[in-house]
C-alpha cells in the first residue's frame, strides 16, 4: 500500500475549525507518535477529567499516536513538546495573532523549531532535518521571495504529520477525547 503524504489540504478542516469569522486563528496542536492519550496528558501535567472551566487540552486517539488540541492561549502543548517526545517524537504547531510556530522534538531533544513566517531562522540540533518536506509544503520562503506561504497553519499541520507519522482525521476529532484543565499550569497561574 502506498502512503499519500499529507498536504495543506489534508488539514484545512482543522485550520478552519480554529479560525474565527474575521480570519484570526487560535490553534495549538501537538502530534505525539505512539503515545496513548492518557499518557500524553500525564506527561504535560494535565489530569484527565479535571473540569474545563476555560483552558484545557483534549487528547484524541489518532492513527499512529495522539493528537493534543489545546483550548486557550497558553501554548502548553507547544511549549511541552519535549516532554511529550520522551521515547517518541512530537511535533507542535501553534498559530495565534501573536505568532505562528512549528517545533519538532525526538526523545526529548529539540531537532528543529521555526516561525512559519521565517523558516530561514530555524534552530535546533538538526534544523534542516525536515527541509525537503518544508519546501514541498510551501513553507520554505527564501528572503528574496515576496510574501508568505499560502496557508502556513494547514501546511504546518501536514508537516507535523509527516514528521511524526500521526494522522489526525476529522473522524478522530469527532470522537470523544480525554480532556483536562490547564489552568494550574504556566502561564495561567
Amino acid at each position: 500500500m502506498v502512503m499519500v503524504k499529507a498536504t495543506a489540504a489534508t488539514y484545512e478542516w482543522l485550520h478552519q475549525e480554529f479560525t474565527d469569522g474575521v480570519g484570526d486563528t487560535w490553534l495549538c496542536v501537538c502530534f505525539v507518535q505512539d503515545v496513548p492519550p492518557d499518557e500524553a496528558l500525564r506527561r504535560i501535567g494535565v489530569v484527565a477529567g479535571s473540569p474545563l472551566e476555560g483552558f484545557g487540552v483534549a487528547a484524541y486517539r489518532a492513527r499512529g499516536g495522539t493528537a493534543l488540541v489545546e483550548y486557550g492561549w497558553g501554548a502548553i502543548v507547544h511549549d511541552r513538546a519535549g516532554l511529550l517526545s520522551e521515547g517518541s517524537a512530537a511535533a507542535a504547531v501553534c498559530v495565534t495573532i501573536k505568532g505562528a510556530h512549528f517545533t519538532f522534538h525526538k526523545n526529548g531533544d529539540l531537532l528543529t523549531t521555526f516561525s512559519l513566517y521565517s523558516y530561514r531562522y530555524r534552530e535546533g540540533a538538526e534544523p534542516d532535518r525536515l527541509e525537503a518536506d518544508v519546501t514541498d509544503l510551501g513553507l520554505h520562503i527564501r528572503g528574496d521571495e515576496p510574501g508568505f506561504a499560502d496557508n502556513p497553519a494547514a501546511a504546518a499541520l501536514a508537516l507535523a504529520e509527516r514528521a511524526t507519522g500521526v494522522r489526525f482525521s476529522p473522524a478522530a476529532y469527532r470522537r470523544t477525547a480525554l480532556a483536562g484543565s490547564t489552568e494550574h499550569l504556566h502561564p495561567y497561574v
